[in-house]
């Protein structure tokens, strides 16, 4: 395989790193090297940020006019759309998740520009009433800066995307840091940008860990906002860096997400959906319901029909018709799976199936791990509190209706919940009472553009998509004008 050499885009130009240091990018599902790429640090970042700094104080990008900006971000919604099959199969080599997956995610990535774009001319400011009939009093948004933005290894693009879009839209000048192991499609997006025309500046892209590209990113005192998505601990660091000049910051930082089963429900549809749920890129998903709680009276039905459907799932490569699962992003994050199976065992847990690596000579190469599933779990486990991100799914039985309320808010995290049940006044009670940024009511994992996404607690703050994500990107203004003034003769008269 021919290796891909990449570097990174500072300031209108492809360069390599400062330092002259580069990355391998391995293919999970084999190992095989698909790129080396440019490994930048600190003083890499710091260039990005300059470049995009005189872009935002000194270019036109900031106060062109809203439709002019989204004429950009249209024409780069198009060219991702043109460039679909290129960015899934760079999505699927860097991540290890099927193709079709990786399709759908660029379909989802084009309508979040065109979204962004379609709302970029929508927003003349708000008139309010000022108590002196002689002034007028307006409220405007006005783009808020630099941005630095640092999107996850799991959803690469997508999750850049969701920062990308709204920020070009309000008129903010950006450098992204994706993850240091799947850059490909951000590298790619960076290419769009280029073929869309977008002024030199507007657009950097830098590479590296995050202990230098994104620590410098979240110090800086030239960066205005600081957007994350990625792990808590991390995001706990973010928030005291950006501290240093009091700057903006949205966190995304994952969750640990319970999924209700009420015996009234469609229990068909709600088992196809607790798969969907978890085993979506082998559960590598912030939103993913590994916390399954099922009614007692369903329980063991229940059990049996979803370790039956989960002994068939498919594990292979993701360009493979038939792969339902792929790997685990690295052999790192393969330990730390096999790690809280360990712990599961060592708390009690009782292990229905999977806990270990798949037999097949075809996926000894890559970090594959088996669908999992632990029944006899208790909230108080770690197994059921902590983030494993990875195909575990444990199942916790209920008999009340507060009791399961009360054991699904006992986590720290506040991402997503679902339940299902055909009770009316319960969908209201529950809907209520979980504390959860998002919660689904017969479904699961569901999300759209229009929709704002965002955690409680320990998920983090701010919200992407929406209105409100667009919102994360701007400042209020207040502007008051006084039509005929007068002297008020107080001091020294």
């Amino acid at each position: 395989m021919k290796i891909k050499r990449e570097q990174m885009y500072i300031d209108g130009q492809w360069v390599a790193a400062a330092a002259g240091a580069t990355r391998q990018i391995i293919n999970p599902a084999n190992q095989q090297i698909i790129a080396e790429v440019a490994e930048g640090d600190r003083d890499d970042a710091r260039a990005a940020i300059g470049a995009a700094r005189k872009a935002f104080d000194h270019g036109d990008w900031p106060d062109l006019p809203g439709a002019e900006r989204a004429r950009f971000v249209f024409r780069l919604a198009d060219l991702i759309e043109q460039n679909r099959e290129e960015l899934a199969e760079l999505e699927s080599l860097d991540t290890g998740k099927t193709v079709e997956e990786s399709r759908w995610d660029m379909d989802d990535i084009a309508g979040i520009f065109r979204y962004y774009a379609g709302l970029a001319d929508k927003d003349a400011g708000d008139v309010i009433d000022s108590p002196n009939p002689n002034a007028s009093s307006r409220v405007v948004r006005e783009p808020i800066g630099v941005c630095g933005q640092i999107s996850p290894w799991n959803y690469p693009l997508l999750q850049a995307a969701w920062k990308l879009a709204p920020a070009l839209t309000a008129g903010c000048t950006v450098v992204i840091k994706p993850s240091e192991i799947t850059p490909l499609t951000t590298l790619k997006i960076t290419e769009l940008c280029i073929e869309a025309d977008f002024p030199a500046g507007v657009v950097n892209t830098v590479l590296g860990p995050g202990a230098s590209v994104g620590a410098e990113l979240s110090e800086n005192d030239q960066v205005d906002l600081i957007s994350f998505t990625g792990g808590i601990e991390t995001g706990k660091k973010i928030m005291r860096a950006a501290s240093g000049n009091v700057k903006k910051i949205a966190l995304e930082l994952g969750g640990k997400n319970p999924h209700i089963i009420f015996a009234d429900a469609d229990l068909e549809t709600a088992l196809d959906q607790v798969l969907n749920g978890v085993f979506f890129h082998a559960g590598q998903i912030c939103s993913a319901g590994t916390r399954l709680m099922l009614e007692a009276s369903i329980h063991d039905s229940f059990v049996a029909a979803l370790k039956e459907r989960m002994a068939n799932i498919t594990i292979g490569d993701a360009f493979a018709d038939t792969t339902q699962m792929g790997p685990l992003i690295s052999a790192e994050h393969r330990s730390k799976i096999e790690n809280y199976v360990q712990i599961g065992l060592d708390e009690g847990a009782l292990l229905e199936l999977g806990g270990q690596r798949p037999d097949g000579a075809e996926l000894q190469n890559g970090f594959f791990y088996q669908p999992t599933l632990f029944t006899g779990c208790r909230s108080a486990m770690r197994i059921v509190q902590e983030e494993a991100f990875g195909p575990i799914i444990t199942v916790e039985k209920f008999t009340r209706e507060d009791e399961v309320i009360a054991a699904a808010n006992s986590t720290i995290y506040g991402l997503a919940a679902g339940f299902w049940t055909e009770d009316g006044g319960r969908i209201h009670r529950l809907s209520r009472a979980l504390r959860f940024g998002t919660v689904w009511v017969n479904d699961f994992n569901f999300y759209f553009t229009q929709a704002p996404w965002g955690g409680y607690k320990q998920s983090g703050f701010g919200r992407e998509l929406g209105r409100m994500g667009l919102e994360e990107y701007t400042e209020v203004k207040h502007i008051y004008q006084n039509y005929q003034p007068e002297a008020l003769n107080w001091f020294g008269c």
